[in-house]
């Protein structure tokens, strides 16, 4: 079941339209992986946008839509959950569930069974709802 497909939609729109971003001279070296870093010396020929062939910089400018911000690829929001009194403050409608990385995995099993019991869509149990491990 996904919700805001227009919005999903219109961001992978906008995505194909952006350059790839990729950290500079990793296709120059092995040792580079190709997830982005800003380029930062002084005389840095990306920084400085000095000559053509140099992919581009990321900017605020290529962001997707603001109405689709914070969406989960679902269509949900992503809300992270402490506690059941959060679970309390959202809507199973258009609200998703992440747990928080420090909540431990007895009152985890607490949640998630409140949460299935409100039809959440949740995004990372780690429990499945009898209490067995998976």
């Amino acid at each position: 079941m996904t919700i805001n497909k227009e919005l999903i939609a219109k961001r992978q729109e906008v995505k194909e339209h952006n350059p790839e971003f990729v950290r500079p001279e990793s296709w120059r070296y092995v040792r580079l992986q190709t997830n982005w870093r800003k380029p930062k010396g002084i005389d840095h020929h990306q920084r400085k946008q000095k000559s053509r062939g140099r992919p581009g910089l990321v900017k605020v400018g290529y962001g997707g839509p603001k109405s689709a911000k914070g969406l989960h690829p679902s269509g949900f929001t992503d809300n992270l959950v402490y506690n059941i009194a959060d679970l309390e403050k959202l809507d199973p409608k258009k609200d998703g569930v992440r747990f928080g990385h420090s909540v431990g995995t007895k009152k985890r099993k607490e949640i998630v069974v409140k949460a299935i019991e409100k039809k959440f869509k949740i995004f990372n149990a780690r429990v499945s709802a009898s209490g067995s491990k998976s």
